[in-house]
């Protein structure tokens, strides 16, 4: 007796999983221009072209296609083309159902097995660091965030990560406001120390951690960027001084910076921070 194989409601009856039948060429070509015309924003019909190795009268068909349906302007006068308010409205319904826990949760797997220790996620909610999600190592001996969890922003990885994107007014009022309570021996609490501290983290990409908050463990985080290019969450991983050892701290930081700017796209954020 044969089993029949459902569809997905999704599919057309015929639907077969080979993605070169599925595709539609044309379509995809006019996407490609969509695409290119947002990376050059303000281009003439010939440099788009140029750019695409498409000929102009392809081009040109495709862009006042994309300009009857409001996803390109065109101005006669400098003659150039832009993207048009149609692209920002689509791409404001695809952020409005984008969840950060949700797009982060894979990337957080991947970064544990990566890397062997604890991955975290956290955002800045009232001066602290909030955890949003953890995804554990397999090893005996882990840091511990459980979602809902805070912590003071200037002895954690994740909120000197974000503490080091904000300007110095902002950074000094969130400081201020914390006190800059001693954690550990380790823990820095002198402003200027800190302030130092936060411009070296701006300047190498990640935030570090050593034994600030807790002794024997240490945390290395890298911001998350919003379609603005303003931090706006931390992901990190964090482990025992054992095995996040000073010859592991770049390997591991290259590992986090990647998840950063992995999740920084998934939730259509822009990868070049504002400086």
């Amino acid at each position: 007796m044969e089993t029949e194989v459902k569809r997905g409601r999704g599919r057309p009856k015929a639907w077969d999983d080979k993605g070169a039948q599925n595709t539609i060429k044309s379509l995809d070509r006019a996407l490609e221009v969509l695409v290119q015309l947002g990376e050059m924003q303000g281009s003439t019909l010939s440099e788009i072209a140029g750019a695409l190795g498409q000929s102009p009268a392809t081009v040109y068909r495709v862009l006042t296609t994309f300009q009857g349906r409001g996803f390109a302007d065109f101005d006669p006068q400098s003659q150039v083309w832009s993207i048009g308010p149609a692209a920002f409205l689509t791409g404001s319904m695809f952020l409005r159902r984008t969840s950060l826990v949700e797009r982060a949760r894979p990337i957080m797997r991947d970064l544990m097995e990566a890397t062997g220790e604890t991955a975290n996620l956290g955002i800045e909610r009232d001066g602290q660091v909030l955890f949003l999600g953890q995804v554990e190592t397999h090893a005996t001996i882990r840091a511990f965030f459980p979602p809902g969890t805070a912590s003071a922003m200037h002895s954690s990885g994740i909120g000197k990560a974000l503490l080091s994107r904000m300007d110095d007014k902002r950074q000094r009022a969130v400081l201020a406001a914390g006190k800059l309570e001693q954690f550990t021996p380790h823990t820095l609490t002198d402003p200027e120390a800190m302030i130092a501290d936060l411009h070296a983290t701006k300047a190498r990409g990640y935030a570090f951690d050593g034994e600030e908050r807790n002794i024997g463990m240490r945390c290395i985080a890298a911001p998350v960027y919003n379609v603005f290019g303003e931090a706006v969450a931390g992901i990190s991983v964090s482990g025992p001084t054992s095995r996040i050892t000073d010859d592991r701290i770049v390997a591991l930081a290259e590992d986090v910076m990647e998840a950063a700017t992995r999740l920084t796209r998934a939730i259509g954020g822009n990868h070049r921070p504002a400086s």
